[in-house]
């Protein structure tokens, strides 16, 4: 396979190719430009040389200055969208580097939207459970993509490095994630695939009255607030409103119509009691941002609230449902392992992605800039 021609794309070809792939991350649509206005942007296209007016791939390409210095990281957050099951992934990425280092790049940061291991909701509760296996990693997976293998072996041959634990630059993705399978499934399915605890809340947010709608803009502070107090409770630093404000005009307004992108509302007697945000490309989905009060915790509206998302991913014909990032932690002594057993009530899996990988452009550069982001 020969090396593929690169060059800028508008954000409408950009946004009009993600729209007609079966699914990709909702980080590679032109609109998360706009959500990353801290970052300068450049939509990119992938084109066969022998056929120069189709495009075969798209990235959105984040390019993160060094200081007091005009070079950059670029940053392809889950991307590119492009073939990564070719048999010679350099046709893609050998014209990237050269392309973003005429940009003034001095490394580049991806990652391939490639899953390596999965393991079911019942392996992972059997490993809490023995207490054997402090990691994730550590357990034995119920599935092995060879996919995952591939790429890494190809990327490795091209010059390609994963980043060390705990290291680079603060811009990374979650390598371990939890999805929930909905291809070829039904509301049914989905709910006998729950554990009692899960169909139980449901069950009780139902009896007691709880209302789950899809709200709009004028929502957008009310979550806020309700971020900001879960942020307290759960000890983590809460963005501000203008980045939720941006994100929804950004992600809500993309041409093509190649992002839907939801706000929902769950409220129990006239009083808010969750509220969270829902993103999908094609057929993947994402609980994205979710927010729920200490007040009322018992009505249940975090578990009302993502059985609507997920019954809604379902009739828009998404075929997963992806909770997002978790921690590989499995000591039941461990605070983050409560999340996990919250996600994996839900039936779905674990699964690794083969990570974010870096190549180095300017080594001196590279590993300045490296150094100056794990001293901030």
């Amino acid at each position: 396979m020969s090396d593929l021609s690169i060059r800028t794309i508008s954000a409408d070809e950009h946004a009009a190719y993600i729209a007609a792939q079966p699914a990709a991350s909702f980080l590679q649509t032109p609109g998360w430009a706009a959500v990353k206005s801290e970052w300068k942007a450049e939509s990119l296209g992938w084109y066969d040389p022998a056929n120069p007016a189709e495009l075969v791939g798209a990235g959105l390409v984040l390019y993160r200055q060094m200081p007091k210095v005009k070079r950059y990281l670029a940053y392809l957050p889950e991307g590119p969208v492009i073939d990564w099951d070719a048999i010679d992934l350099g046709a893609y990425l050998r014209p990237l580097a050269a392309h973003l280092q005429e940009r003034g790049a001095f490394g580049i940061r991806m990652g391939p939207p490639v899953a390596a291991r999965r393991w079911t909701a019942k392996t992972i509760k059997d490993a809490i459970a023995g207490g054997q296996q402090p990691k994730l990693g550590d357990v034995r997976p119920d599935v092995i993509e060879p996919s995952g293998a591939t790429v890494t072996n190809q990327l490795r041959t091209l010059g390609w490095k994963p980043p060390r634990v705990a290291e680079g630059f603060a811009a990374g993705q979650p390598q371990y994630v939890f999805q929930v399978p909905l291809a070829g499934r039904s509301q049914d399915d989905l709910l006998k695939g729950m554990n009692q605890l899960w169909r139980r809340n449901i069950k009780k947010a139902e009896k007691l009255g709880v209302e789950v709608t899809q709200g709009g803009t004028e929502d957008i502070k009310a979550f806020h607030q309700l971020y900001v107090e879960t942020a307290e409770r759960d000890h983590f630093t809460p963005r501000p409103l203008p980045y939720f404000e941006k994100m929804y005009a950004a992600m809500a307004n993309q041409p093509s119509g190649c992002c839907d992108f939801r706000i929902y509302n769950a409220h129990h007697e006239g009083d808010l009691v969750a509220s969270t945000i829902w993103v999908r490309v094609g057929g993947h989905s994402w609980y994205s941002y979710g927010a729920s009060s200490t007040a009322k915790r018992d009505v249940r509206g975090s578990n009302a609230i993502q059985w609507r998302m997920m019954t809604d991913a379902l009739a828009a014909g998404a075929s997963v449902y992806d909770l997002r990032g978790i921690t590989d932690t499995l000591d039941p002594n461990d605070p983050h392992v409560g999340l996990i057993q919250f996600k994996t009530g839900t039936g779905g899996e674990a699964v690794e992605y083969v990570g974010e990988w870096d190549l180095p452009l300017n080594k001196a550069l590279y590993t300045a800039f490296d150094l100056y982001m794990r001293r901030r």
